[in-house]
């Protein structure tokens, strides 16, 4: 996938900080804005790149939920795709994950939401290039035993383990929708060597398939 990111974006790039939510590229991400900081966020990106950042909060934000608690430094950057401006204000909006980018510096608090400098992560040249391609594809097979424990889902997560080409983008695309732990998530987007995140997205996959195979006493467990 092409990363479609303005420099001048990246510049001054607005940071919508949430509690335990992970964006990845090549992901779609309903969000509903309601705050009415978030509501001149929204405005504001929407008249300009319709770039915006989506960053974790760490955990003990509570304390300072209404300031500025601190977050990840690695983040989803994405474009809105889609928004739908509400009679009241707020807004229905969809962002299409393009790439991780680390937050160097948060910029001055001249608005009522957070915006900051940083610069794109790509993937690493890895260290294992020779073993992506075979671990790209064993992503893939693992997808279709999930597949095959999961009926209802099946077709589309057969689908969504094809649908980005590179091994890199493979795993991103997969992690988004199967792995729910917020602490696992953020690690998997901080690993920028694909074949880092190939190793532990089947290692993750491969237990899910063990506890769906025990679940079900061994019956209909994939081969």
């Amino acid at each position: 996938m092409t990363t479609m990111i303005p420099r001048g974006a990246l510049e001054d790039l607005a940071v919508f900080p949430l509690p335990d939510l992970v964006f990845f590229p090549h992901a779609l991400l309903p969000l509903h804005i309601f705050e009415p900081r978030y509501r001149d966020m929204t405005a504001d990106v929407l008249a300009g790149s319709r770039i915006m950042a989506v960053a974790r909060l760490r955990p003990g934000y509570q304390a300072d939920y209404q300031g500025r608690p601190p977050i990840f430094d690695t983040a989803g950057a994405g474009v809105c795709v889609h928004a739908d401006k509400l009679p009241d204000g707020r807004y229905h909006i969809v962002l299409r994950g393009l790439a991780r980018v680390l937050i160097e510096e948060e910029l001055p608090a001249d608005k009522l939401y957070r915006r900051a400098r940083a610069r794109l992560l790509g993937d690493d040249r890895s260290t294992r290039a020779d073993e992506l391609g075979a671990k790209h594809h064993e992503l893939i097979l693992l997808c279709d035993r999930l597949a095959a424990a999961m009926p209802a889902e099946a077709e589309a997560l057969r689908q969504l383990a094809r649908a980005v080409a590179s091994p890199g983008g493979c795993a991103d695309a997969v992690a988004s929708a199967l792995v729910r732990d917020p602490d696992a998530r953020q690690t998997l987007l901080e690993l920028l060597d694909p074949a880092d995140r190939l190793d532990q997205l089947a290692a993750h996959i491969t237990a899910l398939v063990a506890r769906l195979a025990a679940r079900d006493g061994g019956r209909g467990a994939p081969n």
